[in-house]
């Protein structure tokens, strides 16, 4: 059963999926949000190969702290990843989901912690 509100983010991903896709050099980050965690990915689209991943279902302070600090959290940690990784520029993929509240807060944690997008 799907409703009207999941059709509506369905669609509008598609749409976003058309438009943005990532390299080796400048990897897609894509970022799922469930009612309880959020989840973070820089994904190879060429190769088909995830670099590096963070989520708040892991990391131990993110379970202490409100949803809005998880997300700052795990765009810190994305952002370290993708550092480590030797990437410095990436493209936003935001899911279908509208860039605010926590999917905002996860991409200005990241641009705070040196990711360029």
């Amino acid at each position: 059963m799907s409703s009207a509100k999941s059709d509506r983010r369905l669609r509008i991903k598609r749409i976003i999926r058309k438009n943005v896709s990532g390299t080796t050099s400048r990897p897609r980050l894509s970022v799922f949000r469930s009612n309880k965690q959020i989840y973070a990915q820089l994904i190879d689209d060429i190769n088909g190969v995830t670099i590096a991943s963070a989520t708040s279902l892991k990391a131990e302070e993110a379970q202490k702290v409100s949803k809005i600090d998880q997300a700052k959290l795990i765009g810190k940690q994305i952002a370290d990843a993708a550092n480590k990784a030797g990437i410095s520029e990436v493209v936003f993929d935001r899911n279908g989901y509208l860039y605010h509240g926590r999917v905002k807060a996860l991409a200005e944690s990241a641009r705070e912690s040196g990711l360029k997008f």
